[in-house]
């Protein structure tokens, strides 16, 4: 290393740069020579010694320093009057009681502590914890088996199957209450099915629905309803416009029926010239399953249409038909229209009929099918159901399947009874719903409670049985009896899907965070500390001096 000092010294700087690194050099030689020396075992010996009489001095110091200070402390506590201590204790209440009130607020709005989200979040990362956090289930590799896949919780939201027209109900609650009975996640979501069912390529190809296209991507509703009218004026046949007015702009489900009937028969022609061409190109099938779509999606607005208007065999027969006519779309559940229309028939053996093709193992389940199931069990034995005979003689047969029945029912949603046994207040059902969660359960309960109250004695039993479930599953969320574990991410998903001033149900119930119960304690002692303070303020300062 001198050596290469040196060279750097004598190159093209001249002779001027040569005494510097001359100096650097015999400063590194004197550098190096002190390091040989220190490392030979008497100079150990002595850093030690030193190291140890500093150790010594400072044990011997250390007392005497925390003696002065806690004779200083104890002349400055002397010096203070009893409304100190009051001003003290009463403040440090007053602040612990706003730390509880916000924990608690924040806990039954969020369902978590603020405190621990914090020291979560922002904490953990400083203290080094977030190399030891586990990864985040979002991604799987490539030798990842299907088992593990299938033990992350999903929650998967799905179109609600009876939801409300937007124009003549949503706004109509919210033009009486005041209250916005729709979130933005929900209409975002029915934003993307609109654009997922209503366009295709092809739309380019057609001024009218090039206009329909921007507008289902509209926020302002009635930035939507007048580009709906601009496409009319485009095109006079444009369904999907019509489909937009009978959903927003009618103001009563008579209006929305007639738009619907126009789009009806828009649809239909649009329907059959894609059908005679569907084969020509990917461009025209792809027309062809938009156009069916939109035939489908308004078919199925007449049918509730009608069940709102009070003409229910002629809905039940349009959603038959349309059920017979579009087999391959079962995915969008128009049989839970069917069940509720027939339901309110009272024709309970067609219900029962359509409960054994959609209630099979290998399909999937819904709060609809598992309660009406139910249902139509506890309609056998309800009428004669006692609880005190019960108890005495025994259950039946049948009063054995329909006590099933419901636990099965009440084990894929347990929020569901609290609604059918008005123990919860109800809202307006959104337009989208989490399978297992609340939001289905006050979807089912909106819709179906007028047909279990029309049974008499189904809700009884349901108020006899329903918490029997809970022995089964005792650890619902690791282990189901009839179904999956429950799924642990509904409380978050029905946050998002219903209004802010309902109150979520949350399965199963959480206890309370550490920091509400400490923050209440805390709140409580110095509370009593402020009372005795004032009550005894002189024995209360000899207790502190003490």
């Amino acid at each position: 290393a001198p050596s290469a000092v040196m060279a750097e010294g004598s190159g093209s700087g001249g002779g001027s740069r040569g005494p510097p690194c001359l100096g650097a050099a015999s400063a590194f030689r004197r550098w190096e020579q002190l390091r040989r020396r220190a490392a030979t075992p008497w100079a150990r010996g002595l850093l030690a010694l030193a190291a140890g009489l500093g150790l010594f001095y400072a044990m011997l110091r250390v007392p005497v320093r925390l003696r002065d200070g806690l004779a200083a402390v104890t002349v400055f506590l002397s010096t203070l009057t009893p409304k100190f201590y009051f001003a003290l204790t009463v403040t440090s209440s007053f602040i612990s009681g706003l730390i509880f009130v916000f924990e608690w607020w924040h806990f039954r709005k969020y369902g978590t502590s603020f405190i621990e989200q914090v020291s979560v979040s922002h904490l953990r990362p400083l203290i080094g914890g977030a190399e030891n956090s586990p990864i985040a289930p979002a991604a799987f590799s490539v030798g990842e088996t299907e088992t593990s896949r299938q033990n992350v919780p999903e929650c998967k939201v799905w179109r609600n199957p009876l939801n409300l027209f937007r124009g003549a109900e949503y706004s109509r609650y919210m033009w009486v209450t005041g209250k916005e009975p729709l979130t933005y996640y929900d209409m975002n979501l029915s934003a993307q099915d609109h654009q997922t069912f209503f366009t295709c390529d092809t739309d380019a190809l057609r001024p009218s629905d090039t206009v329909m296209q921007k507008a289902w991507r509209e926020r302002n509703p009635q930035a939507r309803i007048k580009a709906a009218y601009q496409a009319l004026e485009l095109n006079n046949d444009c369904a999907t416009a019509y489909v937009l007015l009978a959903e927003e702009e009618a103001t009563t489900i008579v209006d929305a029926e007639k738009y619907f009937k126009q789009a009806l028969k828009a649809g239909e022609m649009i329907y059959r010239k894609s059908q005679n061409c569907h084969s020509q190109s990917p461009q025209h099938e792809a027309q062809l399953r938009r156009d069916t779509n939109v035939l489908v999606y308004v078919k199925r607005r007449l049918a509730m249409c009608a069940r709102k208007l009070g003409r229910i065999r002629e809905a039940v027969k349009m959603m038959r038909d349309l059920m017979k006519e579009f087999p391959l779309l079962s995915m969008l559940n128009i049989h839970e229209n069917l069940l509720e229309a027939l339901l309110e028939l009272q024709a309970y053996a067609d219900v029962q009929a359509v409960l054994a093709k959609y209630d099979d193992i290998s399909l999937p389940k819904s709060a609809a099918i598992c309660y009406t199931a139910a249902l139509l069990k506890a309609r056998a034995v309800s009428e004669r159901f006692s609880p005190e005979t019960a108890s005495k003689r025994g259950l039946s047969t049948a009063e054995i399947n329909a006590v099933e029945a419901i636990h099965r029912a009440v084990e894929f949603n347990p929020h569901v009874p609290k609604y059918l046994l008005e123990m919860k207040s109800l809202v307006l059902p959104p337009e989208h719903i989490l399978k297992r969660g609340d939001s289905e359960a006050v979807a089912y309960a909106f819709f179906h409670l007028q047909h279990w109250k029309r049974i008499e004695g189904a809700l009884n039993l349901l108020h006899c049985t329903w918490e029997g479930t809970f022995r089964m599953i005792p650890y619902p969320l690791e282990k189901g009896h009839l179904f999956y574990p429950y799924p642990s991410c509904t409380e978050t998903a029905d946050r998002e899907l219903l209004p802010t001033f309902h109150e979520v149900s949350v399965y199963p119930q959480k206890e309370l965070p550490f920091f509400i119960h400490f923050t209440a304690g805390l709140c409580s002692f110095s509370a009593m500390l402020a009372l005795l303070t004032h009550q005894f303020p002189e024995l209360m300062v000899i207790f502190v001096k003490a």
